[in-house]
């Protein structure tokens, strides 16, 4: 075998074994959402609704309904944050980050007193924007995993490329996420009507599921799905 041949074969690997992990995530992220929406009225990872939401809601005076979305576009930001310091720090990043969003879904999920419920909102909000730091990017592509806007755009300028004669087409992976979303949140919508709440420990215990499943795969192989740490100044600039 070749040198060239092997390292198409090693790639192959790597892109499917990325792809699966995408889709699964994705998948969870479409459970989430669907279950978060039909047990709060509004959406978990879905900031962009959220933004167009509070902005209509401030438009029509209701002030408070503004704010909680406006709180919730904020944690959700805080949850990517609080994900890329987790990975950062841990040696199995994508398992780590993983048990940390399954956790915070089952806690939220013991969250059923009339009182408790906005904190249960916020916390799986806090988790969907956590699960973002367990893959960043497939082989160089940005990939989204709690948001499909971005993959449809970049699916669709891939379209457009190829019809004026770019023949790459690397860019048909971002369907690969939100079809995950999709999957997930009929998965989702069906489990919460029929558990009603219960429906987020389902969805606590696939993502610790995805977790375990993160420890077989090769450390070298998932610090290639995540951005690496960037450093700047004096000392950085010598080192180059």
């Amino acid at each position: 075998m070749t040198r060239a041949r092997r390292r198409r074969i090693i790639r192959t690997r790597r892109t499917a074994t990325g792809l699966a992990l995408v889709g699964s995530i994705s998948f969870l992220a479409g459970m989430t959402d669907a279950t978060g929406l039909l047990l709060t009225g509004d959406f978990v990872s879905f900031m962009t609704g959220n933004t167009t939401r509070a902005a209509l809601a401030l438009s029509s005076g209701d002030v408070r309904h503004a704010a909680v979305l406006v709180s919730a576009i904020i944690v959700f930001v805080l949850g990517n944050a609080a994900g890329i310091v987790v990975a950062h720090r841990a040696d199995r990043r994508i398992f780590v980050v993983l048990c940390c969003v399954s956790l915070m879904l089952a806690l939220a999920s013991m969250m059923t007193l009339r009182d408790l419920l906005m904190t249960r909102f916020y916390m799986i909000v806090l988790a969907m924007g956590m699960v973002n730091a367990a893959v960043e990017h497939i082989e160089g592509l940005p990939i989204g995993l709690t948001y499909v806007t971005g993959a449809l755009s970049r699916f669709g300028r891939g379209i457009g490329r190829w019809i004026i004669g770019d023949r790459r087409l690397d860019w048909t992976i971002q369907i690969v996420p939100w079809g995950g979303m999709v999957l997930g949140a009929v998965s989702g919508a069906l489990m919460t009507r029929l558990a009603g709440a219960q429906a987020l420990w389902l969805v606590s215990v696939f993502a610790m599921a995805l977790a375990i499943v993160a420890l077989f795969i090769p450390r070298p192989l998932q610090r290639r799905f995540n951005q690496k740490i960037g450093t700047s100044g004096p000392h950085s600039a010598r080192a180059r």
